[in-house]
């Protein structure tokens, strides 16, 4: 691991709580969202286990559909 700080105060004289709530902001912000998923195609979704019918529209439909 290298020792170099993943913070450096370039200006003033932050307190302790001051750094506090700074690393607290950082870590809320969590990580860069992921690149999105290219979405199944329907040959794709039709080899995957489903939960089985779900109420909604066209939900009539789907039921005569393997």
């Amino acid at each position: 691991m290298s020792d170099a700080p993943l913070l450096r105060v370039v200006r003033g004289i932050p307190t302790a709580e001051e750094v506090a709530a700074l690393v607290g902001a950082l870590l809320l912000a969590g990580p860069a969202p992921a690149a999105p998923v290219a979405p199944l195609s329907r040959w794709a979704r039709s080899a995957r286990p489903s939960a089985g019918l779900r109420p909604g529209p066209g939900a009539w439909r789907a039921s005569a559909q393997p």
